[in-house]
């Protein structure tokens, strides 16, 4: 089966000179296998097509995606976003009593299928002609599983809550103070105690458009949980969110469970982990189709997304497997200091900051973990000369690139325009291209306007831009941040590399455990009472900085047998007792 897809976003027939119709050989021949008419974007006919991939190669935009599908899915198509769209094949299923969990890339339908099993949206199972219905989708699943959830779903017999992707719009939907929004949809009187074990009851007064990201995240966690519905779905339910307060949400989710129906989509595999009883697997191409596998064991599942290779379908969907190192790295870092500094202190009207005395040595990448709000982010703004310490001074001077946790895409122009602008025509290098671009999939976005750049898409620009510049040092805040899961591993690979090809030293703050646990040779933690105080120290060897911050947290880490990937130990279990015992939290012996 063979399916060909037009990623309208990239497509711009005004700025090429249609290759795509110029150079197809059966057009060429005399059929309509590729139109166009004025004003439109081309139009491919897919049972003309003979799939032989030049207009895929000559679309200056990459905007083409011929596709070779297994016939066995070409029943199963839910939904189709009209010709040449986007194709979703099969469905997750909720189980009652269990948190299921879906684990994908970005682009790939699985917002979609929430909004199907939600009831907000109807599929027309790939029928284009005429409009979608219940009763056609409830003929395709009959004698299934699906067909009873959905049948209650169309008669209105299920009641869904929904916590949306994007928290950060929750300001432009509604108005006024958190408590007036949370009294609105509260429909089970459990206002305050949710807020309490969400630890947003201090900030029930505060206007929703003065709120930070972890907080809409929280307000948002809550709003869904305080509906009374029979389905709950959690859509990225960690972004914004330290490791603690994840696994605060992650323990309500769990509670939820126990006579409800959950789905969450999250991209943080140590949180999915801890959370999830079984997951769906998606795989497909971005933009172009998505395919939901059936439900796995969470430990298997993740274990086989790692491999990227799924052995039921024979299907391979990433070029090489992701590893973990199974014991904690070398004790201490030998080389020469590259940046020394002493006792820091920075001092803001409601907030203050210390930092102990340490050093980053030439060539090691320092992983900082804390809590939100303890100044994670002031520290790293003191290294890379954008704050003055109010007390103290940094020793030595040192060239430093810098991504900041927040990312305001002010460049006005294409995205290859702005790379040549900070690098120069050196980007087009083999090097870049290999060593960087590839991984961290920048070339459908060249010619895309700067501006209409998604979350994750300007992330991965940033990213590239920050280790591609000549420094000494490179700050890199939150680059995990709006990627999904093979995307972070990918771009932890990328940033390692490239540090380990330089001899360049590197501080990469992040709240993922294993996006820090790829790239990091030392750890500093940072304590302290979120926006009241922070303190800051190390940075330690690997083993020592991890355990110190993760007896802060309360919890440990065991080493999967197979992948050696970090797993969270249930509380109060044997291997919980015993590391905490010894002290091992996260390498144990």
């Amino acid at each position: 089966m063979r399916i060909a897809v037009l990623l309208r976003d990239r497509c711009q027939p005004k700025r090429c000179n249609l290759e795509c119709i110029k150079f197809c050989p059966r057009v060429r021949m005399g059929d309509e296998t590729i139109t166009i008419q004025p004003k439109e974007k081309p139009v491919i006919a897919e049972a003309l097509c003979v799939g032989c991939g030049i207009c895929v190669h000559k679309c200056p935009f990459e905007a083409i995606k011929i596709i070779g599908l297994a016939e066995e899915l070409a029943g199963e198509m839910v939904h189709q976003f009209g010709v040449n769209g986007f194709r979703l094949y099969r469905l997750p299923v909720p189980m009652k009593g269990q948190v299921v969990g879906i684990l994908g890339p970005n682009g790939i339908g699985k917002t979609t299928a929430i909004n199907i099993l939600s009831g907000a949206m109807v599929p027309n199972l790939g029928d284009l002609e005429n409009k979608p219905s219940w009763e056609k989708v409830l003929a395709r699943y009959k004698g299934t599983e699906t067909h009873k959830y959905l049948s209650d779903v169309a008669a209105g017999k299920t009641k869904t809550a929904m916590k949306p992707q994007y928290v950060d719009k929750l300001p432009k939907v509604h108005k006024g103070n958190v408590r007036s929004l949370l009294k609105k949809v509260d429909e089970t009187g459990k206002m305050d105690e949710v807020a309490s074990l969400l630890g947003i009851d201090k900030a029930l007064g505060n206007d929703i458009a003065e709120l930070s990201g972890g907080e809409l995240q929280r307000v948002a966690m809550a709003a869904t949980m305080l509906k009374d519905a029979d389905v709950y779905f959690f859509d990225e339910p960690s972004s914004y969110l330290d490791i603690d307060q994840r696994l605060r949400c992650a323990r309500l989710i769990q509670a939820l469970a126990i006579d409800k129906k959950v789905i969450v989509i999250e991209h943080d595999l140590a949180v999915l982990d801890f959370l999830a009883e079984s997951v769906h697997l998606t795989y497909g191409t971005e933009g172009a189709y998505g395919v939901v596998t059936g439900p796995r064991p969470v430990r298997t599942a993740i274990n086989v997304y790692l491999d990227g290779y799924l052995k039921e379908e024979n299907i391979r969907f990433r070029e090489r497997e992701i590893t973990f190192e199974p014991k904690a790295p070398r004790g201490e870092w030998k080389h020469k200091p590259l940046i020394e500094f002493g006792a820091l202190e920075r001092d803001f009207d409601n907030f203050k900051l210390k930092a102990s005395p340490g050093v980053i040595r030439t060539g090691e990448v320092v992983g900082v973990l804390g809590p939100n709000a303890t100044g994670k982010t002031t520290f790293v703004k003191m290294l890379a000369s954008e704050l003055e310490p109010t007390k103290g001074t940094l020793d030595g001077k040192v060239k430093v690139s810098y991504k900041p946790q927040y990312i305001k895409p002010e460049f006005e122009g294409c995205v290859r325009d702005l790379f040549m602008n900070v690098l120069g025509p050196g980007f087009e290098s083999g090097y870049f291209q290999s060593e960087i671009g590839m991984p961290l999939s920048l070339a459908p976005l060249w010619m895309k306007e700067v501006q209409t750049l998604s979350g994750g898409e300007l992330q991965r620009v940033a990213i590239a831009l920050c280790i591609s510049q000549d420094a000494e040092l490179y700050l890199i805040d939150e680059p995990s941040a709006y990627l999904d899961s093979n995307q972070r591993m990918e771009a932890a690979k990328t940033i390692r590399r490239v540090m380990e090809n330089h001899g360049h030293s590197a501080m990469i703050v992040d709240h993922d455990v294993y996006f820090v646990d790829l790239v990091a040779d030392s750890i500093m933690v940072f304590e302290g009472l979120s926006s009241v105080h922070g303190e800051s120290h190390g940075p330690f060897p690997m083993k020592e900085g991890m355990n110190r911050f993760l007896k802060n947290v309360g919890i440990t880490f065991r080493r999967d047998p197979d992948t050696h990937r970090p797993r969270i130990n249930k509380e109060a279990s044997r291997l919980d007792r015993e590391q905490k015992t010894s002290g091992d939290y996260y390498y144990a012996a």
